[in-house]
């Protein structure tokens, strides 16, 4: 493998310049991208209710509908890995405020559709496609945006910030969407683009450190391109204790995707209205929103491996209790409970595994794993959506908690996991 040697030496790499050691509230490039990606989250959280609407208003079919979605996250699987390579080799900046622009010109074809009374389904298919391939690269290059600006000992603190943002998104987000469409079926693209605009300007004024000059790496250049774009992927997986880790987050994804969908399942089967079943699923983002403060003492207290397992463990325990008669609004407890944990595992995956990636190939690594996480998650929710077509909704949950107690019981049995130790740089306190 040509990139062995490179990979074994990660502990080495050269990492860019140090960003200003400042309080993390005070640190105005940090503060700018995170407000910029509140709009961007929020603005993406709105379209997401929006679009199924308006392609179910244009065609009256729900299969277009859900296969809007379907587009959105096969482009986003296939431009996964180009992205990684793509942040790696430029200014991730000048990427960030290439996707917003993408993003904010997409959004803003709707709204002139709309204006013209031209909204058609073709239009729509191919929105989702390009929004779907810009994702990856935005997600990518925004977080490796996050640890130029950011000196490591506040990586903790920046990330659980993000956490904050994704989960208020996720939680204001749907609600806003459905009052926006309500108002009229342009609103909340309206509302979106101005979002993925405010976004971008907000990004231009993010300063980042200059990056330290990189050396050409001939060999490197003359490797097939799928051979250069996997290279990330490959430092992780000739580590076990990091293809463990990956492999056992990635476990954890494809069996939690599919939940909200089977308590969805569950709870139509037992009568809820419409109302009770959307405020039982907002369980699980409140539970994220929570956990965010969970997050520097979980990961004070226990080892990452350890913590990783504690975290596994309870979400099989919980995903199991789902098919347990305990009234109507167990469920929603039980999703509170699992979303507690889902910020600490998310930054723990970030510090603990992309953190042991030189700079160089991390763009890589991000974006593979994504990919990887991506591709099991739409994986678990086709195998339970078919699970659900002929078994109930408890015998589901049960099959997606062995499922992931089989994959506990891996890692459990796994050394390198359960001795992994955090980066000496890692800072276990927020400040």
């Amino acid at each position: 493998m040509s990139s062995g040697s490179a990979d074994s030496r990660h502990d080495t790499a050269p990492e860019r310049p140090a960003a200003p050691d400042v309080p993390l509230r005070r640190n105005r490039g940090f503060q700018l991208l995170w407000t910029g990606s509140v709009f961007a989250f929020l603005g993406k959280e709105i379209a997401e209710l929006a679009y199924p609407l308006v392609v179910l208003a244009v065609t009256g079919s729900p299969g277009w509908a859900g296969a809007f979605g379907g587009v959105q996250i096969l482009a986003a699987l296939l431009c996964g890995v180009p992205a990684g390579e793509l942040a790696d080799r430029y200014d991730r900046r000048r990427l960030l405020l290439c996707v917003e622009a993408i993003r904010v010109l997409a959004t803003g074809s709707v709204v002139a559709a709309f204006l013209l009374d031209a909204v058609s389904l073709p239009h729509l298919l191919v929105v989702a496609v390009v929004v779907g391939a810009a994702q990856p690269l935005g997600g990518s290059t925004r977080m490796l945006l996050v640890r130029s600006l950011v000196p490591p000992r506040q990586l903790t603190a920046a990330l659980t910030q993000e956490e904050v943002r994704s989960h208020a998104a996720a939680l204001s987000g749907p609600p806003l969407g459905g009052t926006l469409y309500a108002v009229a079926q342009v609103v909340p693209f309206v509302v979106t683009a101005c979002s993925f605009a405010a976004s971008l300007v907000l990004t231009l004024f993010v300063r980042p450190p200059v990056e330290a000059p990189r050396a050409p790496i001939r060999t490197a250049d003359k490797e097939p391109p799928l051979a250069r774009m996997t290279v990330g992927l490959r430092a992780l997986w000739g580590r076990p204790a990091l293809r463990t880790g990956m492999l056992f987050a990635a476990a954890m994804n494809t069996v939690t995707a599919p939940v909200i969908l089977t308590v969805v399942v569950q709870l139509r089967e037992q009568g809820l209205s419409s109302t009770a079943i959307g405020f039982t699923t907002m369980g699980l983002a409140v539970g994220g929103l929570a956990g965010t403060v969970l997050v520097a003492p979980l990961h004070r207290l226990l080892a990452p491996g350890v913590l990783m397992l504690w975290l596994g463990g309870t979400a099989f325990v919980l995903i199991g209790s789902l098919a347990a008669p305990w009234g109507r609004w167990w469920p929603a407890l039980a999703l509170f409970l699992l979303g507690l944990g889902g910020p600490s595992m998310r930054v723990l995956v970030d510090i603990l595994i992309f953190r042991q990636v030189p700079d160089e190939q991390r763009g890589r690594a991000i974006a593979a794993c994504m990919t990887v996480f991506g591709a099991g998650a739409s994986l678990g929710v086709f195998a339970a959506g078919q699970l659900l077509e002929h078994a109930s909704a408890a015998v589901t949950v049960l099959v997606l908690a062995a499922v992931l107690a089989a994959a506990w019981c891996a890692g459990l049995f796994t050394r390198g996991l359960r001795t992994a130790r955090w980066p000496e740089e890692q800072e276990t306190q927020v400040k």
